[in-house]
């Protein structure tokens, strides 16, 4: 921010009042002649109270020094005025950093949302730059991508050059691959991973998603995967949280249950059969 606005920061030393004498006493000054002096009075608006403080301030900058010649409006016309510079063309944005490894994917996560960075930094370490508007991703001092900033939790935001040659791989996982992993597990974990991959713009984007669900097999084994898969599609989610949730509630061990059509009867008051629509 100094930078930007072209100053210099001399912080005081802790504990050292005595470092910013002129700033304490300054701060003293402004209590006594404005804020005393608007201490008994009752505003019912922003603008109604500064209107009181500029009527004052305008009085304390003009009133004369005791031990110095002039006043403070007459010090800053002569001092600080001739010395200012403009107001840089864009304001200031505040930002924050962090760094991020960048997924097999080519994603790194902010906030929950995936951006993208070129899949050749694919397990390196990147500097992401966050702004209220914007993200954007270095790496050894060079920007490697820029995005507009965006609040949807669990989405991606993708750009196509940053993806490999045709879609078909990204580092040394593929789709096949992940498929062919599920299977070992079994169809019904096939068959999920296809869902979720196939619930993406482009499979890259799930290879995070697909890798903790196969992951879990390890923690819990593949039969229960194999049963907490076959449950999540009955239930229509495929989420990592969902199946992860079945095995942690070890809902995955409880029998299914399946759906029984209802059979209706032939003839009913508030059924109104074929022959009403011909």
């Amino acid at each position: 921010m100094a930078s930007h606005y072209g100053i210099a920061v001399l912080p005081t030393r802790v504990r050292r009042p005595r470092d910013k004498a002129k700033v304490e006493g300054g701060v003293l000054v402004v209590e006594r002649w404005i804020l005393a002096a608007l201490r008994h009075r009752q505003f019912f608006s922003l603008r109604e109270l500064n209107a009181a403080i500029s009527e004052l301030l305008v009085k304390l900058n003009n009133r004369p020094f005791r031990k110095l010649p002039g006043c403070r409006r007459e010090h800053f016309e002569q001092l600080d005025r001739p010395v200012l510079q403009p107001l840089p063309a864009e304001p200031y944005v505040y930002a924050e950093w962090k760094k991020a490894r960048v997924h097999i994917d080519y994603h790194v996560a902010v906030d929950g949302h995936y951006y993208s960075v070129p899949h050749a930094l694919i397990k390196r370490e990147v500097d992401v730059r966050m702004t209220h508007n914007t993200i954007e991703c270095f790496h050894r001092g060079e920007r490697v991508a820029s995005h507009q900033r965006s609040n949807l939790k669990g989405r991606h935001t993708t750009v196509s050059a940053h993806m490999p040659e045709s879609h078909r791989q990204a580092g040394e996982w593929s789709p096949e691959r992940l498929l062919k992993w599920a299977a070992k597990t079994g169809p019904a974990t096939e068959k999920l991973i296809r869902t979720v991959m196939a619930s993406r713009k482009h499979p890259q984007q799930a290879y995070r998603s697909c890798l903790g669900i196969l992951r879990l097999g390890n923690a819990y084994g593949d039969e229960r995967l194999e049963a907490a898969c076959r449950r999540a599609l009955m239930l229509g989610s495929c989420r990592y949280k969902s199946i992860e949730s079945i095995l942690k509630h070890r809902l995955d061990e409880q029998p299914l249950e399946e759906q029984q059509e209802l059979a209706l009867p032939e003839t009913h008051g508030n059924i109104r059969g074929p022959a009403y629509y011909h």
